[in-house]
């Protein structure tokens, strides 16, 4: 990918609460917000940081599967809902499984690139606690090749995939060190979560939370390797912000501290149909760090906050390997060692991450990038971490490591 032809920012990020189990305020037989609502607070609560509607050239919504859990496609056209001002302008619709919000981002950055948008609205939103969990698993099956896995496959199907993978670390690496690591990638998810009044786990109450994640799998209910608190929740929300140009966020009324800077882009896609080559390492992963690392020209130490995607806490493991922050093997000590916490050495996922904040399919990859704004910006309240590095970076994957988009931004 070539490098940007001109400066790119993000701005005024907002997301909703993460609705599902865990929240107070769910109930699975009550009536619940769609999938307008949802995009409506996202959007209108950008606008409520800007000077004026009018000033949005585009916008870009990212959504899995809407079109199987609410049975609606055309999800450009209720982007026009946010505001009057939106109606007749240019939107767009994009999809890449769970990285459909990172996707939604970088095709905002390419619309600024382009030179045709100033200020692209970006917006992801996923509805997901419309079907019963063991359809809602068939219908993220999509995620991954459907008409040559999904027969043969487990009815749980992504966390059979990465339970597969998760015994496959525990066999190379050690399964004791590995099983405790996952349990305190829950713990720190759900610590982080309780900072963020958003969050789905911010109501958890646990007193013991990494020996809730130590609970023992059970293959016979579930999967062999993982644990249901190894796996983000099924969720409800959506996430906004600007994607701008110099001109655009000036235009807006907004100062440069109200911004940051995206410096690199990596976006790669894998081969759906094709097996991992090693089920111990997410090498697409990898590929979209490395490019944009190498975009934005600064290294791992030069970065003071992640956000990754952590669908799963060994999915969590994995993708700080693929980003470079340790070599293969490494993460279990470094998770147990309280290095991913908000105080340590390389913070991740501070609003709680997947497992933590929840998963709206659609909306993570979006999500992802407001904390990251958040963090740069100053403006992430309980969860903000001492930045002593001006660098922020994330990674939002789509399928078992199959749609990549890995993004870095400075202060």
């Amino acid at each position: 990918m070539k490098n940007f032809n001109k400066p790119v920012y993000l701005a005024a990020g907002a997301y909703t609460i993460s609705l599902g189990t865990g929240r107070n305020e769910f109930h699975p037989k009550k009536p619940r917000p769609g999938l307008d609502y949802y995009i409506q607070e996202a959007g209108k609560a950008v606008l409520s940081q800007i000077n004026s509607p009018e000033n949005i050239d585009e916008g870009v919504i990212a959504n899995f599967m809407a079109a199987r859990f609410n049975r609606q496609g055309n999800l450009a056209s209720l982007m026009t809902t946010i505001h009057p001002s939106l109606v007749h302008k240019p939107m767009i619709r994009v999809e890449g499984a769970c990285a459909s919000g990172g996707l939604g981002i970088a095709t905002g950055v390419k619309n600024i690139l382009s030179g045709l948008a100033d200020v692209v609205l970006v917006v992801g939103v996923e509805v997901q606690n419309t079907v019963k969990a063991i359809y809602g698993a068939d219908i993220l099956a999509g995620a991954g090749y459907y008409a040559g896995e999904r027969k043969e496959g487990h009815t749980y199907f992504f966390p059979a995939k990465f339970s597969d993978r998760a015994g496959a670390y525990f066999e190379k690496y050690g399964k004791d060190i590995t099983r405790q690591a996952m349990a305190h990638w829950y713990a720190n998810a759900v610590e982080n979560a309780r900072l963020n009044p958003l969050a789905q786990e911010y109501h958890n109450t646990c007193k013991d939370l990494v020996s809730q994640g130590m609970t023992q799998p059970d293959a016979k209910t579930f999967t062999e390797h993982l644990n249901i608190f190894d796996c983000s929740k099924v969720s409800d929300g959506a996430a906004a912000i600007l994607v701008c140009s110099e001109e655009g966020y000036k235009k807006l009324g907004l100062n440069s501290d109200a911004v940051c800077e995206i410096i690199g882009l990596g976006q790669v896609m894998a081969n759906l149909i094709s097996s991992p080559a090693d089920l111990t390492e997410l090498d697409a992963s990898r590929k979209a760090a490395n490019d944009a690392r190498d975009m934005a020209n600064v290294g791992i130490g030069d970065i003071g906050v992640f956000e990754v995607h952590d669908c799963f806490t060994i999915s969590g493991l994995l993708s700080i390997e693929a980003l470079g922050i340790v070599g293969q093997g490494k993460a279990p000590e470094l998770v147990i060692n309280g290095e991913t916490k908000l105080t340590g050495k390389y913070p991740v996922n501070t609003g709680g991450g997947l497992v933590g904040y929840g998963h709206p399919t659609g909306a993570s990859g979006v999500r992802m990038a407001v904390d990251l704004w958040k963090q740069m910006t100053g403006k992430a309240e309980k969860f903000q971490v001492d930045l002593k590095k001006e660098h922020g970076m994330l990674i939002s994957m789509g399928g078992n490591d199959k749609s990549l988009v890995s993004v870095i931004v400075k202060k």
